[in-house]
């Protein structure tokens, strides 16, 4: 779908992403160690039962997300996960975010999470901007993409690479069987982070059961930028991945198990 857009719109569009990945990131960063006002999604239904923390740092990193798209873009859509507003249901634009991905890990200190924002056109990603709390240069920084070009980390043209020396890989695919498959299986708590790792060449793929659309689409845009390849669940099988939008259906409601990375090692995961 990039292909279909001006280069200087979409050069337009990742500046904008990476400046909100990077608010995201100054927030988290603030923050981080300091007392959260943490909630839990559905703690009405089931007060024994504390799942999907949230905290007044991810409402706050959203707004102000939103705050800065109205600035630029006022017609796009946006599908944020702690604000149920869509400013422009329908647009051929729509930003998802995902103000802080892996907030338990962030309100227990646990350094892996993520600032996400992904930029769908016609229901599939063309820019994706992520601020990661560590990457493959042991510091903190932002994966950036417009899909068909180069991936970038913090501005500068960035090559995944691979040392022949390493005979088993990692996979983000927790149930990984050492015995049949040829990597070790990985896990961070953040969906978002696995995709840029996927992306940085870290990991060689990643596995989702049941994502929501801000969890990986900034990250599909890099996966794709970088080369990998992204499959869904399509029924009993694997198909490529078409995009947020099938049939028809807003893209706030897409959930499908996700896989992603290089086609051996997703080649490999299908027949497992």
């Amino acid at each position: 779908m990039a292909d279909l857009l001006d280069d200087g719109l979409l050069s337009e569009l990742e500046t904008i992403a990476v400046e909100l990945a990077r608010l995201g990131g100054h927030e988290i960063r603030a923050a981080l160690g300091k007392m959260q006002e943490v909630h839990y999604k559905g703690i009405e239904a089931d007060p024994s039962y504390f799942t999907d923390p949230v905290s007044d740092v991810d409402a706050r990193v959203e707004q102000m997300i939103r705050e800065r798209l109205a600035q630029s873009f006022p017609d796009h859509d946006i599908i944020g996960e702690e604000i149920d507003h869509r400013p422009g249901r329908g647009h051929d634009f729509v930003w998802a975010v995902d103000p802080i991905d892996g907030t338990a890990n962030f309100i227990n200190g646990f350094p892996l999470f993520a600032s996400s924002v992904g930029l769908l056109y016609r229901g599939s990603p063309v820019v994706g901007a992520l601020w990661c709390s560590t990457s493959h240069a042991l510091d903190a920084g932002i994966y950036h993409a417009v899909v068909g070009r180069d991936l970038r980390f913090n501005a500068a043209p960035f090559t995944p690479s691979r040392s022949p020396l390493v005979r088993r890989r990692l996979g983000g695919e927790p149930h990984a069987a050492r015995q049949r498959l040829s990597w070790d299986g990985r896990k961070t708590g953040s969906a978002a982070i696995e995709c840029a790792f996927v992306a940085a060449g870290l990991l060689d793929m990643a596995w989702f059961e049941r994502p929501n659309i801000w969890d990986v689409a900034g990250g599909l845009a890099l996966v794709q930028a970088s080369g990998g390849q992204v499959i869904e669940r399509c029924g009993e099988a694997w198909c490529d991945f078409s995009g947020f939008t099938q049939d028809g259906h807003d893209p706030a409601t897409w959930n499908r198990p996700i896989a992603l990375g290089r086609t051996q090692t997703l080649d490999e995961f299908v027949v497992s």
